[in-house]
């Protein structure tokens, strides 16, 4: 039996490396002959990502981890100017260490190296994978749709070449997205001319380099993204999701005394009776915009779980990094938390996947990040949409306009906009858990539809077997 070495290579954040660890779990269980590398590169700023990895190595032998060389990241206000620009060019300073991290412990080994698998924002590794005469394939984390959009930004630019400017038109045509794209929730990157824009339109330029697209997603959920991608010039995409860690991420001891509370509060609760307030590892919010929050939840009248991270004070000069809040009552209406005690619950971390799969939950107020879309389809728990940053807009839009799966709370939000007002927030959450709503119907649906993808016969089943075909017939690189 001919045996295969793969190598990854994520982006140091927890919402890339999750679900490529996943992938790559995934790929072991389905095929003997693999066995993987991941060069780990040091995130820049927090949270580590340290107890997720030795948790994932610890049960999983065949995935080996090399931390790579500790670089200087770019200086702290490029960060503030263009997140983009700044992940670029810190994951593109690794090239030279990839490179010798796979030449001297992956290379000398006996097993065959079939190629790369990079993460979306890695793809100036292909170039490092070229050079070693091995084939690259692109995890791409978002959905198929972005995707699209990705492989759209390269031929816009070669046809205008400049960024969007908010005097272009009011929506874009964008083949994988069924509606026209409002600019209102284009990423936010597209306008910058300091950087960003020109940086994801050469890292997308890559993902045509590829062997391979690796997209974490079903054909049950993108149908019409997956039929915009047979031109030529596109590399196969194979959708292999959702790819879901279902017993959730390590917790530290102080994470595990929260968790039990979570979890022993839910269990008195009545079926799907709770609204579940997440907005990912980075998600936050100012005080005024907690404020209104919190009047928004009491006018509503339901039940509610909610996890609140502080935003960075204006005006401060580090990294924005989200803060759970010591003293709630400084933040949150007077008498609030009193006037709640009995059917609410306010934490600072929660157990998102965990808490999505109870019983007693009934609808998610989120941030929009595609994995978290993937769990709450999972567990047929409906979203209302309120995207903070990155592709979170458009991928609310697809979600409410294209799909149906998600009531509109705010589509076009951006972190550190104008306060949503508790109004908008109360009728947000009073029709995402009327029980009667037809958008609660679909996610149920499509809820069936996500754990047949994954099984034997279904779609992402199956794509995943054409994608190990496609590695195994590579032209690995031989051993000496």
């Amino acid at each position: 039996m001919r045996r295969a070495e793969l190598v990854f290579i994520p982006t140091p954040a927890v919402g890339h490396l999750v679900s490529i660890i996943q992938f790559a779990k995934l790929l072991l269980d389905r095929e003997d002959r693999f066995s993987i590398t991941v060069l780990l590169i040091n995130p820049p700023f927090p949270p580590t990502l340290d107890a997720f990895i030795q948790s994932t190595a610890a049960s999983h032998t065949r995935i080996k981890y090399i931390h790579l060389p500790q670089v200087d990241p770019p200086p702290e206000e490029l960060f503030r100017i263009s997140v983009e620009k700044y992940v670029a060019d810190f994951i593109g300073s690794h090239k030279s260490h990839v490179k010798e991290a796979v030449s001297s412990s992956v290379l000398s080994n006996s097993i065959p190296l079939a190629g790369f698998v990079v993460d979306m924002f890695c793809t100036a590794m292909i170039d490092v994978a070229h050079e070693l005469g091995v084939p690259s394939y692109v995890f791409f984390t978002n959905n198929a749709a972005c995707l699209g959009f990705s492989l759209y930004l390269p031929t816009r630019h070669d046809q205008v070449g400049i960024e969007f400017s908010e005097s272009d038109p009011e929506s874009v045509i964008i083949p994988s997205y069924v509606n026209p794209i409002p600019s209102s929730v284009l990423p936010s990157f597209v306008y910058h001319k300091e950087g960003g824009y020109i940086s994801m339109v050469n890292l997308s330029r890559k993902l045509k380099d590829a062997k391979g697209i690796i997209v974490n997603t079903f054909h049950e959920l993108e149908s019409h993204a997956f039929s915009t991608f047979l031109d030529d010039g596109i590399p196969p995409v194979y959708g292999v999701g959702p790819l879901i860690n279902l017993k959730g991420q390590t917790n530290s001891d102080a994470n595990q005394a929260e968790h039990d509370k979570i979890m022993e509060w839910l269990d008195d609760q009545p079926p799907s009776s709770v609204v579940f307030l997440c907005f990912g590892s980075m998600g936050s919010f100012g005080a005024p915009q907690l404020k209104e929050t919190a009047l928004g939840l009491e006018r509503s009248g339901h039940r509610f779980l909610w996890s609140v991270r502080l935003a960075s004070p204006p005006g401060d000069d580090k990294i924005p990094a989200p803060s759970h809040c010591q003293n709630l009552e400084e933040v949150l209406p007077v008498g609030f938390l009193e006037r709640t005690r009995e059917i609410g619950m306010v934490c600072g971390w929660a157990p998102q996947v965990e808490v999505l799969a109870h019983k007693a939950i009934g609808g998610f107020v989120s941030h929009c990040g595609w994995n978290s879309i993937l769990e709450s389809l999972w567990h047929g728990v409906p979203i209302a949409a309120w995207p903070i940053y990155a592709e979170q807009q458009i991928n609310a839009f697809q979600l409410v306009r294209d799909m149906g799966l998600a009531v509109e709370l705010k589509l076009d939000y951006r972190s550190g906009g104008e306060v949503v007002a508790a109004e908008e927030i109360e009728k947000a959450v009073k029709c995402l858990m009327n029980g009667e709503n037809e958008v609660r119907k679909r996610v149920k649906e499509m809820s069936g539809k996500s754990r047949k993808a994954v099984m034997n016969g279904g779609s992402s089943f199956a794509s995943l077997a054409q994608l190990i075909e496609n590695m195994l017939g590579s032209n690995v690189v031989p051993k000496e």
